[in-house]
């Protein structure tokens, strides 16, 4: 393992914890397998450390930070790359589309800021229809939501509105050595694949608006709570019995109800 020497200093704000140990860096990066032909995305490349041999390996990067102060020394070490772009910005408001229709789909790598993790992975889902994978680095906790199955407790809002859009993966963990500043908790390698036929964007809305009511009260069965917003018909319809908590309706059937949502509102 690499040691903190060198590395630049973690701010609070913007949740940096950087990875310094070489053989996970290692692994990513097989885990990535990352071609020349690629278009690579990477938010935060924070000190450059999977930045530096995904360009070695030939990789068309572009670096998303917002930390000025790291842009001269990511510029300085990596800027005679041809392959590589840096913006300084912030990737919760980035524009994630290819710049031309033509382009190839984006491959995200990332290891996400844990205090933004579930805001900026919403605003990934949203631009699933440009993107070939993701591999990011998150908390656990949020890495088990993500590949969650129904009648669990890690199953929610998150899980399912990742897993209409996506395939989640989980690939391994990592230790809190692992990263300078060390995190209180275990970090998890996710790959995220969407799927071939991303749900349209009025869809996904209505998706995201089925589940904060079914989940508003957990605990309770949901003819308290999605009972209010469908008929029995339609619930029946879908096999779905108004004696189910929310975390055992699956993510199929929630876009079914999501697209009656739609259908009943016209929108």
């Amino acid at each position: 393992m690499s040691t903190a020497r060198d590395q630049p200093h973690a701010k609070r704000r913007f949740g940096q914890n950087f990875l310094i140990d070489t053989s996970v860096i290692a692994e990513i990066i097989d885990c990535v397998a990352a071609r020349p032909e690629d278009n690579l995305i990477e938010i935060g490349p924070g000190s450059g450390a999977l930045t530096s041999p995904l360009l070695r390996g030939g990789a068309q990067l572009t670096a998303v930070e917002i930390d000025h102060d790291l842009i001269a020394s990511l510029t300085t070490k990596l800027g005679h790359y041809p392959g590589f772009k840096l913006v300084q910005g912030d990737a919760l408001t980035y524009d994630f589309r290819p710049a031309e229709p033509a382009e190839r789909k984006l491959r995200i790598v990332g290891n996400l800021p844990y205090n933004i993790s579930s805001p900026l992975l919403l605003h990934l889902l949203s631009y699933a229809e440009f993107i070939e994978d993701m591999h990011l680095m998150l908390q656990r906790e949020v890495a088990l939501r993500l590949a969650a199955a129904p009648r669990c407790a890690d199953y929610g809002r998150l899980t399912i509105a990742c897993q209409s859009v996506c395939t989640a993966d989980l690939l391994f963990d990592v230790d809190p050595g692992s990263f300078q500043p060390a995190p209180s908790i275990v970090s998890s390698l996710v790959r995220l694949t969407p799927k071939p036929n991303v749900p349209s964007a009025s869809l996904r809305d209505a998706l995201g608006r089925v589940t904060q009511v079914a989940f508003s009260q957990r605990r309770k069965m949901i003819r308290h709570t999605l009972g209010k917003e469908f008929s029995s018909e339609e619930l029946s319809g879908l096999a779905i019995e108004s004696t189910l908590r929310p975390e055992e309706i699956s993510v199929a059937n929630y876009l079914k109800l999501a697209e009656i949502w739609v259908a009943r509102r016209g929108r």
